[in-house]
């Protein structure tokens, strides 16, 4: 797994712009790693690419 500083993390192009209840995603090896933008040193959730791109479609529906 990679080192959570070494990560472009980004948040969504939807996210206000008070920045709150975000999350921000980082892709990377073919995994995609999910953090709350406002712990950015709290916990990750780490998924494959392809299920996050199955989650995604499926929000988007």
């Amino acid at each position: 797994m990679s080192n959570s500083s070494e990560l472009n993390w980004f948040k969504s192009s939807y996210s206000g712009s008070q920045g709150d209840d975000c999350v921000e995603v980082a892709h990377v090896s073919g995994v995609v790693h999910v953090r709350d933008s406002k712990a950015t040193d709290g916990p990750q959730l780490v998924v494959r690419t392809v299920a996050w791109r199955d989650f995604v479609g499926r929000v988007e529906r």
